[in-house]
């Protein structure tokens, strides 16, 4: 699998500006090891450790250098196919035991919640639509596809994230892994989507999900491993 690095990169793309074929970053830089590792109290304690076992997941808090959303698998990969297709990219994204973790801004976990809420897309929203949508059905009337989002978990100060491995390592175990880094940290000062950008994707993705559900086909559904990002976007 190719990969390209964005070195130094802290802003996003330019929406719907040109860029060659999408290219996948599966493995952790030297700057992104380091990031991730301000995390902690301890960063070089960190270090030391990846340096000994760069095979295994490690646990990092949320709060200070990153929060992170975590999405259902597939709901999450429709959140990163609109950030990166419509919008203006992502920070790094990992999948880790059949959830999407995507990180963002300080502060995001605390904001997203209360964002959706008065939007009217987050869970209590999701539950008066359902309640409105049995009503209409009793009554004979329409009831329109739900525009729901699915629960998304916010982490932020005080919580902690598991996180895959540094490396993935080669081979196709490693590729079909559910652990692993889709947009891997490559820089000490990596772009980070805020609150109102990751409800902008949380919304496209429930609408897109919507529009499939009514499409019909005799093929079956594309593999969901197979789009890869470009993180040079970011520039």
């Amino acid at each position: 699998m190719s990969s390209t690095r964005n070195p130094a990169s802290t802003t996003p793309h330019s929406p719907g500006a040109p860029f060659p074929e999408r290219l996948d970053v599966s493995g952790v830089t030297s700057e992104g090891a380091a990031w991730l590792a301000s995390a902690g109290p301890y960063p070089r304690s960190t270090l030391a450790l990846w340096s000994e076992r760069p095979s295994a997941p490690v646990v990092l808090p949320c709060g200070s250098a990153f929060d992170v959303v975590s999405a259902p698998a597939l709901f999450g990969r429709r959140m990163l196919d609109r950030l990166w297709d419509d919008g203006p990219g992502s920070g790094p994204v990992a999948a880790y035991r059949g959830r999407m973790l995507l990180f963002a801004a300080p502060g995001t976990a605390q904001r997203l919640p209360s964002l959706m809420e008065w939007e009217e897309w987050g869970s209590g929203a999701a539950a008066g639509r359902a309640a409105g949508e049995r009503a209409a059905a009793g009554r004979g009337g329409h009831v329109g596809r739900c525009r729901e989002v699915p629960p998304l978990l916010c982490h932020g100060m005080g919580d902690a994230v598991t996180v895959p491995a540094l490396n993935a390592g080669g081979g196709p175990d490693a590729v079909r892994s559910d652990s692993r880094w889709l947009v891997a940290p490559d820089t000490r000062q990596p772009w980070l989507p805020g609150p109102e950008i990751l409800l902008w994707a949380a919304v496209r993705a429930a609408r897109a999900a919507a529009s499939a559900a009514v499409r019909i086909s005799i093929f079956p559904p594309a593999d969901q491993d197979a789009k890869v990002y470009d993180v040079s976007r970011r520039r």
